[in-house]
């Protein structure tokens, strides 16, 4: 008898297991329910269009089903789709969607004809998607209701995930397995975790992510490596996030066998517009560079006498035909030179309004290190002509590593709504850097994701 209880004990456990919530779905957990069943009987939309399979597959794991298609027989429609949509047209909706722009989205609840419509609609499939999503969101936590009025628009046009994988897949302050960008299968083989990737960002309204460390190899430039990078784009396209690669100030000496990397050398120059041309012919709508220079040992302009002007403003001219932008990190730690809170603001701070319109500098949160208590950069409301991004730290590198669970949001939130005083009060770190104050051309945030291959 005990041989036969301990057989079941072991069944049970490893049936429990097999099931058990592991958390790398995040929160698109459709798991069979009733919840929401009784919301909507039918569907109307665009055709074809992904925010309609994202929310038909989603419907289907709630509810058992696809939401059926038949407008003539339902009396709760939803009804997906762009401004361009006849049925959307019908309901007025073209001036708030005007100043919504190319990812706002509406959601709303119309009641029109003895039917009862909620309605989710944008300018571009991308708002699309972000509203299903939101709808989803609503659904999943029991908020879902027949008054939904919801107008949401992006605060930053750029809203990037920063990795700091390298190319032989371990990760800087990773804290999560090896990174997801399998290097040594691609092109050949492409892994489901792009699209999973892709999917998971798009549904908390990412746009971009830096594929790799700020300590970047040169090699990710090469040919070689350019081809792999084209397939992870063309995975993440589809979910509107753009791709931006870090890069090696020194790729010209180091890949292309010029003598130097300086900046004001012309044959440096056409180096870099000519790599900027190979990369957009394979990537139409690659976004950029994100750079560290001279920080912690990295090459960059200062190596030759020349500013971080000079060297930003050399990658944004190779960029700018094809509309990419420069984000160039204040984080300028030099273990000999000055207080290390000090460095980014003496160094930054006279070269104000000296760079191209596509470079942004790209500030930690605080002058020194991501540290769990520190004051916001001071460079935040300082730079009046150059836009200025924050730079966040998801992965817990002062905050528990891989051992403990720490809420990060309140720090970041403590952050955005601290007042620098720039413009008189109410000049919040947020309204610096989001063009609230600053009549900025790019805007942007970024956080430094761990994402790698472990579930959880």
């Amino acid at each position: 008898m005990k041989k036969i209880a301990f057989c079941f004990l072991v069944v049970f456990i490893n049936l429990f297991v097999v099931h058990a919530e592991d958390g790398h779905r995040l929160w698109l957990r459709f798991n069979t329910s009733q919840e929401g069943v009784h919301h909507f009987s039918g569907l109307m939309g665009d055709n074809n269009v992904l925010a309609i399979n994202e929310f038909q597959e989603a419907w289907k794991l709630l509810t058992g089903s696809y939401l059926p298609a038949n407008k003539a027989l339902t009396d709760k429609v939803l009804v997906i789709g762009t401004s361009k949509n006849r049925t959307i047209k019908s309901f007025g909706f073209e001036k708030t969607l005007k100043s919504l722009g190319n990812e706002g989205y509406i959601l709303k609840s119309v009641n029109k004809k003895n039917k009862i419509y909620t309605v989710v609609t944008a300018n571009s499939d991308a708002g699309l998607l972000y509203g299903v999503f939101h709808l989803l969101r609503l659904i999943q936590t029991n908020q879902f209701d027949r008054n939904l009025n919801i107008i949401e628009k992006p605060a930053y046009n750029h809203r990037l995930l920063n990795h700091w994988d390298n190319l032989d897949r371990t990760v800087e302050r990773g804290y999560a397995g090896y990174s997801i960008w399998r290097w040594d299968e691609l092109p050949a083989k492409i892994s489901p975790l792009y699209k999973a990737y892709a999917r998971a960002n798009a549904s908390v309204g990412i746009n971009g992510t830096v594929l790799n460390n700020v300590n970047a190899s040169p090699q990710i430039l090469s040919k070689e490596y350019l081809e792999k990078v084209k397939i992870i784009a063309g995975e993440l396209r589809p979910y509107n996030i753009k791709t931006y690669l870090s890069i090696n100030f020194s790729s010209p000496k180091e890949l292309g066998g010029l003598k130097d990397s300086d900046p004001m050398n012309p044959e440096v120059q056409k180096w870099w517009k000519e790599k900027a041309k190979e990369i957009y012919a394979m990537i139409p709508d690659f976004g950029g560079f994100l750079v560290k220079a001279n920080s912690e040992g990295l090459p960059g302009p200062m190596d030759y006498g020349r500013t971080h002007v000079d060297g930003a403003n050399m990658l944004a001219d190779a960029l700018k035909p094809f509309g990419g932008i420069v984000m160039w990190r204040a984080f300028v730690y030099n273990p000999d030179g000055d207080d290390r809170a000090k460095q980014a603001y003496k160094e930054f701070k006279p070269f104000d309004g000296k760079f191209r319109d596509n470079v942004i500098i790209q500030l930690k949160n605080g002058p020194v290190d991501f540290q769990p208590r520190e004051p916001f950069s001071p460079l935040f409301g300082a730079m009046e002509k150059t836009p200025v991004m924050p730079e966040l730290q998801i992965t817990q590198e002062y905050l528990g590593f891989s051992n403990h669970i720490a809420y990060l949001a309140p720090m970041w939130k403590e952050c955005l709504e601290s007042d620098t005083y720039c413009k008189g009060e109410g000049s919040t770190v947020a309204k610096t850097t989001d063009g609230s104050i600053y009549n900025q051309k790019i805007t942007a945030i970024a956080g430094v994701a761990n994402i790698g291959e472990d579930l959880n």
